[in-house]
């Protein structure tokens, strides 16, 4: 996973209509909230997917984009994004090559590793967290993200203790080494009920 503080790599893919899109030109518009997932249509990327969708409102309200990334083509992205009723960008990286530049390449059979990055307009990474296994984390952190972003917006005193929460859900979830990815993959563990 890339560090907080680093310059976020820039990258153009295409989108699920087939347009190419550019970090950079993102970035014009808005702070970017980057996700990877392995693929469309399985359980754990549907359900990652409906909840940023859920939040989706909340999120531009604070002055955030999202861009969802994943190996699959334009038609599999196409046709996830109707049928869930996504109202965000899904890129198509079928060659896995900006998926290696964020660090965000797996071990068969996943091949991605599920991380969320958010990148404000200066193309800085803000915070970053890796949770392969426990995909409700990525949505408590984008809402403490969403909650920070207001608090700051609004001049709130509470903004160091969320950025605080924000960076203890970060930690919680360290990145998982070869070694239990791979004993994960023989044993799975019942995923983090919510």
């Amino acid at each position: 996973m890339l560090k907080k503080g680093t310059t976020a790599p820039d990258f153009s893919l295409q989108d699920q209509n087939g347009n190419e899109v550019s970090l950079t030109q993102r970035l014009q518009n808005s702070a970017v909230i980057l996700y990877f997932y392995p693929s469309d249509f399985t359980p754990g990327c549907t359900k990652e997917a409906c909840a940023i969708r859920d939040i989706h409102d909340e999120i531009l309200e604070v002055g955030l984009d999202v861009i969802g990334v994943s190996p699959q083509d334009a038609r599999s992205h196409s046709s996830f994004k109707t049928k869930h009723k996504l109202p965000f960008t899904l890129l198509c990286d079928p060659d896995k090559r900006v998926i290696r530049l964020y660090d965000a390449i797996a071990l068969p059979p996943f091949n991605v590793r599920r991380i969320t990055y958010i990148i404000n307009q200066d193309q800085v990474i803000e915070d970053a967290i890796c949770a392969d296994l426990r995909i409700g984390r990525h949505e408590a952190f984008i809402k403490t993200a969403i909650e920070l972003r207001a608090s700051t917006q609004s001049g709130n005193e509470n903004a160091s203790l969320l950025l605080k929460a924000i960076q203890e859900i970060a930690d919680e979830d360290e990145e998982i080494g070869d070694d239990e990815f791979k004993a994960w993959l023989i044993d799975p563990v019942e995923e983090e009920k919510e």
